[in-house]
């Protein structure tokens, strides 16, 4: 039986951290994957299936270069599932093998199979035909999530898909129900309306990916519409239901609203919550025990409530991003083997990969409203900006949020082709404790998006001079 001083529970992006970690700190380590192949859902089902599927969408249907080249322009006039499934398989099978090479380069054991805790510090990892046993000083576990699939929605992976199916599509359907308006919903209702799908969101609150800024999340959702997708805001599902086929179409779901609404459609994307991967680790053997959604409680150095046991990523909820994953990774296996390190801040970047993107860091104008804050806002409207023009996007928008007195960078808000990219500036900004004074005295590459900073900042300053 091998003996490691760090066991990591899960390949995704926070394993992999916190298992690389533990080797650059000359540590003997194990990383354990209950799949076929590393990644974890991040790789294989969620981030880069999905960024990559987006990518080609975009490419293909000509969208992202209708600005310059007019509505009709289309790279592939006929697009099939094959023709954007293959750009996805390409990406995620470079990424795996990125992660097999890392993990080789630093000497970190690749165990495959289920693992679950027999002891304190004793691991069994169970595969088809054999068992294996493992002890380890400390556990890392990042066993992430999965789409939650209630009992009453009858996935079928036909018509019903959740986010970890749907890119089984044997065929683009011709309408599609999306139920759940937060970041995977959104996002695939975007993709599949730029395809010429008729897509109709449902979502119960009053407004998509509420967590934003309110006039991003305002201007996304006209975008959307504008997009051809319909948005039932403020609406909750009852029930799904099959029906026959309808005047010679293919098979038909149908979502019964609550207000009593009945919309059909060829399939149906379920996108409503995740669930943390926690139930099959027995964690009772420990001592630990999981929330109602699977989630495992931690502090703040990740730790659980047995101390050489750590959990990062979805499996512990909020905010549950992959890149606030490695970071965790890395954290909580610095902790375990005592190596100082300065705390994750708060000032995390949110990224949207709708039609546009979106991107965010800091606060909200309503969250400062409601914190008592006294602030300004400076805006640069992509049409101002002549690298926007040059990428055929001149409806996006950059927001800058300014504290009044001491003129410091409270929160940043984009929404516009490369929003994801540009957001990094501002956060760069706001953890130096910058100021607006910033970007009104440096000077940026013309033409380049990050003008964008610029503009803002002057509407900005303008506005706190009451000019």
């Amino acid at each position: 039986m091998k003996h490691y001083d760090l066991a990591v529970i899960g390949s995704g992006p926070g394993g992999q951290k916190a298992a690389i970690q533990g080797a650059k700190l000359g540590k003997h380590v194990a990383i354990i994957e209950k799949s076929k192949v590393v990644g974890g859902a991040a790789i294989n089902t969620g981030t880069i299936p999905s960024k990559a599927l987006r990518e080609a969408v975009l490419h293909l249907t000509g969208h992202s270069k209708r600005g310059l080249f007019g509505r009709s322009h289309r790279v592939k006039r006929h697009i099939t599932i094959s023709d954007l499934i293959g750009v996805s398989h390409q990406v995620v099978h470079n990424e795996i093998e990125l992660i097999h090479d890392a993990l080789e380069r630093n000497d970190v054991d690749l165990i495959m199979g289920a693992a679950h805790f027999e002891g304190p510090n004793l691991l069994q990892i169970v595969r088809e035909d054999d068992t294996q046993m493992l002890t380890a000083d400390y556990f890392a576990i990042a066993t992430g999530s999965r789409p939650s699939r209630p009992d009453c929605v009858p996935f079928n992976e036909q018509n019903v898909f959740c986010s970890d199916t749907l890119l089984d599509l044997d065929h683009l359907p011709k309408s599609l129900l999306v139920v759940g308006g937060g970041v995977i919903g959104t996002e695939y209702a975007c993709m599949m309306s730029a395809l010429g799908v008729r897509v109709t969101l449902v979502e119960g609150r009053d407004l998509v990916l509420g967590f934003l800024d309110q006039e991003v999340s305002e201007a996304f959702q006209y975008h959307m519409r504008q997009g051809g997708i319909t948005l039932r805001l403020g609406e909750k599902v009852d029930h799904i239901e099959q029906i026959p086929p309808d005047n010679g179409t293919g098979p038909l779901v149908q979502a019964t609203l609550e207000s009593g609404k009945k919309l059909k459609a060829e399939a149906l994307l379920y996108a409503v919550g995740r669930h943390g991967n926690c139930d099959a680790l027995q964690l009772e053997n420990v001592g630990l025990e999981h929330d109602k959604r699977g989630r495992l409680d931690v502090n703040e150095h990740y730790q659980s409530a047995v101390e050489h046991i750590y959990g990062v990523g979805d499996v512990i909820g909020f905010p549950a991003l992959a890149s606030t994953s490695q970071e965790q990774g890395r954290m909580a296996v610095c902790h375990a083997f005592g190596v100082p390190i300065h705390a994750m801040p708060d000032l995390f970047p949110y990224g949207v990969y709708g039609v546009p993107e979106i991107s965010m860091v800091g606060k909200t104008e309503k969250q400062l409203t409601d914190e008592g804050i006294p602030y300004e806002a400076g805006v640069a409207n992509y049409r101002e900006i002549a690298r926007a023009h040059l990428l055929g996007d001149d409806r996006g928008m950059l927001k800058l949020l300014i504290h009044q007195d001491n003129r410091t960078i409270l929160g940043v808000h984009a929404i516009g082709t490369g929003a994801t990219e540009l957001v990094h500036i501002g956060q760069a900004v706001m953890a130096m404790k910058g100021t607006v004074d910033y970007f009104l005295h440096n000077v940026f590459n013309y033409p380049t998006l990050a003008e964008a900073y610029k503009i803002a900042a002057l509407n900005g300053a303008n506005r706190l001079a009451h000019v």
